[in-house]
């Protein structure tokens, strides 16, 4: 009897060439996942016109509560429906999560009080927290292994760009329809792109082949290598995977020589969303009430912190592929320097201020831009969103302590360069994780780069 035809799902996607398909999954995924960046400077700016309209004079509380929300909400979403990724699959996560962000959003539209703002927001970061890892491990799953660093951070400069949409808003559209415009076309607009996605996104090979869908996955064959050989007997293998994880639980996340990296990247993730979750929340708000930058500059130096962000994530991209850890562990080191200049130039140089914010979101923005990418590219596609999900998800407690604890150290009317100084204490400790981290990977996994760990026999 002849023996079955198999075909290698890895294999077939490593030796295509980088083409139409491919740019139009991460064109997709970019306008679907621009909405968490819009969301995350949309609310720095709604907050204080809230704020302001409902006569609250506490705003440091106020904040700091409508910010954790949301964050708190990511912290299980991410987990939560990153699991739900492995197990329905990634297009139909992001969908769900698309939609469910985008009604509770256009549902803060109507909010009357600060508990039903908290609320709402709660129930926003649980959609928001969920579409990151699902698309980190779509993009990741149809990226050829020695570009899949560089597509990833592609198409996460959605976030970047979204960032930077809010601060025009707040001052073109806002002043003639009040503070219900933000959230107005940050709820509209992710409804849109669920619908967009239900369509044209396709859902994972790899995802497919571990889940037995043999008929979905023979018809995407064709499409990514038309006139691929793919008969009634073809076996579809993914080589060096395992079976699909049945559990939320990340005791998988620990195999396979990851039992110390692992934590090392969860902790490189909680460090870093504290310093970035406190400059993109507090900055615009602490440099207009200190009188350092006019409503409009405070609006440009969000603006450059977001498209720093995507310089440094775009330069970080190939040297991941082929050296690790090692470009995230600079930019840990660059950001300590850069977040301290903000408070050293606000009572000396406006231009000082501008100029560190741009590099501040360069370092901090863009080695989140890479912790992201290594979060789907260290683990195998059965686990993969779960294992994105719990990255985000155990960062979202740095992206609490980023918000509230800012909140309360601004009450205290701390001198700026002081309390900027304050905030390069979570850079340090992730600088320190990062060097750890940096060095267990090379011994791991003999110095390569993210782009060419699978090739090592066993993987993981």
């Amino acid at each position: 009897m002849a023996q079955a035809q198999t075909l290698d799902i890895a294999g077939l996607i490593d030796s295509r060439r980088v083409d139409a398909f491919n740019w139009s999954v991460i064109i997709l995924s970019f306008f679907i996942i621009l909405f968490d960046g819009y969301d995350i400077s949309a609310i720095a700016f709604a907050g204080p016109l809230v704020a302001r309209a409902w006569g609250v004079s506490n705003i440091g509380l106020f904040m700091g509560t409508v910010f954790g929300a949301s964050l708190v909400g990511m912290l299980f979403g991410a987990p939560l429906i990153g699991y739900f990724g492995d197990r329905f699959g990634r297009k139909t996560a992001t969908i769900v999560s698309s939609l469910f962000f985008g009604v509770l959003t256009l549902a803060c539209c109507w909010a009357t009080s600060l508990e039903q703002l908290r609320i709402l927001r709660f129930f926003v970061g649980l959609g928001i927290g969920g579409m990151m890892p699902n698309l980190i491990a779509l993009n990741a799953e149809f990226a050829q292994r020695r570009y899949r660093a560089s597509m990833v951070i592609i198409m996460f400069c959605g976030v970047t760009l979204g960032g930077a949409v809010p601060g025009w808003i707040a001052i073109s559209i806002v002043p003639h329809f009040g503070w219900q415009a933000l959230f107005a076309v940050g709820g509209v607009l992710p409804i849109i792109m669920a619908i967009v996605a239900y369509f044209w996104l396709p859902e994972s090979l790899k995802y497919l082949v571990v889940q037995g869908k043999r008929a979905a996955a023979a018809r995407l064959v064709q499409r990514l290598a038309p006139g691929t050989p793919v008969s009634a007997d073809t076996q579809f293998i993914i080589a060096d995977e395992g079976r699909q994880s049945r559990s939320l639980s990340p005791h998988h996340l620990f195999k396979g020589g990851l039992a110390f990296i692992t934590p090392l990247l969860w902790l490189c993730f909680a460090t870093n969303l504290a310093g970035f979750y406190f400059m993109v929340s507090w900055t615009p708000t602490i440099l207009k009430a200190n009188n350092v930058l006019s409503p409009d500059a405070a609006a440009l130096a969000t603006t450059l912190i977001q498209i720093g962000g995507t310089v440094g994530g775009l330069l970080l991209a190939r040297p991941m592929d082929s050296k690790g850890f090692l470009p995230v562990t600079v930019l840990f080191a660059v950001a300590v320097p850069s977040i301290a200049a903000i408070g050293y130039f606000a009572t000396i140089s406006q231009t000082g201020v501008l100029v560190a914010a741009f590099c501040s979101g360069f370092a901090v923005l863009g080695l989140q831009f890479g912790l992201n990418a290594a979060s789907a590219m260290i683990y195998p596609t059965h686990i993969r969103s779960n294992g994105s999900g719990w990255a985000f998800g155990i960062g979202r407690f740095g992206s609490i302590l980023g918000p509230i604890p800012g909140g309360y150290l601004v009450a205290r009317h701390l001198p700026l360069w002081q309390l900027f100084l304050i905030w390069t204490i979570p850079s340090i400790v992730g600088l320190l994780a990062a060097l750890a981290l940096t060095l267990l990977y090379r011994v791991r996994f003999k110095g390569l780069g993210l782009g060419q760990r699978e090739a090592l026999e066993g993987g993981v």
